[in-house]
């Protein structure tokens, strides 16, 4: 059913010959700190100075427009030309990891393959710890109503995007996140840092959801969801009790799992972790794939020669996942559950032309490729300077997903879209004495869950 699990290459370990790494975050390598303050009052007059340029370019704006003023043209051309080149320059600094200001700020320099890499401290008894401090902290529990208690995380990088739309659809994206937790009573964390520079880029999302797993020890689940993917079926819930006996759920496909080996077997896009011991050791044994320099490097040659269908890359942490579980698959597979039977997450291309088809046909709550549950646009890279799609492409399609998705939500209040590449709304019912009627009928948190067919 569907598509297999897409990973795309970034285009630049546990288990068998992938070299490893262990330095501790808890020692003394560059960039692991605070921020220091003054790169931090850089970051703020950086931003003054962007708010004060847009406040010049609206003044020539209005120059040009109404009339106001002698500037000739040629002037009015230059001081525009200017200000464009200064708002350049800052962008760039805002986007460059160094700052020449910032005279503690350490020399970087990148892990050997004689190192060894470590998320941090090891501990080995969180389960113990953590049934400690819910028993001490019953204002904090780890189910509530019954259910139990999920964190949605997500993020982008610190910088602003290469491609200013990029921004706009990351807030989209953002915006679709919120309505889908905010419905389902579900907590979310958008994450902008870089908690370790040795892990950047895929890589990132590993100290983060071990960061949250010992600081929000009330939370059972970690749903780690990447910025490009968005909820398209508002209406489904993932079955949990499906997965009572499981530590793991990853979307993807047994048969290319186990017989193919192929690197897109799973995808590491959308995926939940419980906060338990074993979480914590699946990480430990993850991470030391991920540092970046040589060890990557090496790493991605291993993970290419082992994995089918892998072109030749730096290690990401997808095809550094699949390895792990397939290579060690007695001591980590009895707890991972490969979810396909609804799309936790679903390949775009396959989809979005589709949805006036499913709107016609079917309703939400199914999540599967009736219904998506997720749609994840892998490839587009709405942010970055470069994608495996078309720019336009991608942005219509995502246009189209966040739409269809905003619909589900907009309903309840008696509005749609006029179209799904339209961000305009139109009135879909009339105004009424007694609105509490379309409460019980639209409000999602109100309906029924439509029962997942259960996996063979």
């Amino acid at each position: 059913m569907g598509s297999p699990a897409h990973k795309r290459p970034s285009g630049s370990g546990g288990g068998g010959g992938l070299p490893t790494s262990t330095v501790s975050n808890g020692g003394g390598r560059g960039g692991r700190g605070v921020l220091p303050r003054g790169r931090q009052m850089q970051k703020t007059f950086n931003n003054i100075k962007i708010t004060i340029l847009c406040g010049f370019v609206t003044i020539l704006v209005l120059r040009g427009t109404i009339g106001v003023g002698n500037l000739g043209s040629s002037s009015a051309d230059a001081v525009n030309q200017n200000i464009i080149e200064e708002t350049n320059r800052i962008l760039a600094e805002i986007r460059s990891d160094s700052d020449p200001t910032d005279l503690d700020s350490p020399q970087e320099t990148e892990m050997s393959t004689n190192e060894t890499y470590a998320l941090g401290p090891k501990i080995t008894d969180w389960d113990s710890q953590r049934k400690v401090w819910l028993e001490s902290n019953p204002e904090f529990p780890s189910t509530v109503n019954g259910k139990a208690r999920i964190l949605l995380l997500t993020g982008s990088p610190p910088k602003p995007c290469d491609n200013p739309i990029g921004d706009h659809y990351l807030l989209k994206s953002v915006k679709n996140k919120i309505d889908y937790c905010r419905l389902h009573g579900i907590e979310i964390v958008y994450n902008m840092a870089h908690l370790d520079k040795e892990l950047a880029g895929y890589w990132a999302k590993l100290p983060m959801i071990r960061r949250l797993m010992l600081s929000h020890p009330e939370v059972e689940w970690i749903w780690w969801m990447d910025s490009d993917a968005l909820f398209t079926d508002i209406l489904f819930q993932i079955p949990l009790v499906r997965y009572e006996k499981h530590n793991l759920v990853i979307h993807g496909y047994p048969d290319l799992l186990f017989d193919q080996k192929s690197w897109i077997a799973l995808n590491t896009g959308s995926f939940l972790l419980r906060n338990c011991q074993w979480s914590l050791d699946l990480l430990d044994a993850w991470a030391p794939m991920g540092p970046k320099g040589p060890i990557r490097d090496e790493a991605g040659k291993v993970l290419t020669a082992y994995l089918k269908g892998r072109p030749a890359f730096e290690a990401d942490d997808q095809s550094a996942l699949i390895y792990l579980l397939l290579s060690q698959k007695d001591t980590w597979m009895e707890k991972v559950f490969v979810e396909n039977q609804y799309y936790l997450h679903g390949f775009w291309e396959g989809l979005v032309d589709k949805y006036e088809e499913m709107m016609e046909k079917y309703h939400p709550g199914l999540g599967d490729e009736r219904w998506p549950f997720v749609t994840h646009f892998v490839g587009c890279k709405p942010c970055g300077s470069y994608a495996d799609y078309a720019v336009e492409r991608c942005l219509k399609s995502m246009e189209r997903a966040f739409n269809f998705a905003d619909n589900q939500v907009l309903k309840l209040y008696g509005f749609g879209h006029r179209g799904l590449l339209s961000p305009k709304i139109k009135r879909i019912r009339n105004e009424t004495a007694t609105p509490l009627e379309f409460v019980d009928k639209f409000d999602i948190r109100r309906t029924t869950q439509v029962e997942t067919k259960p996996q063979n």
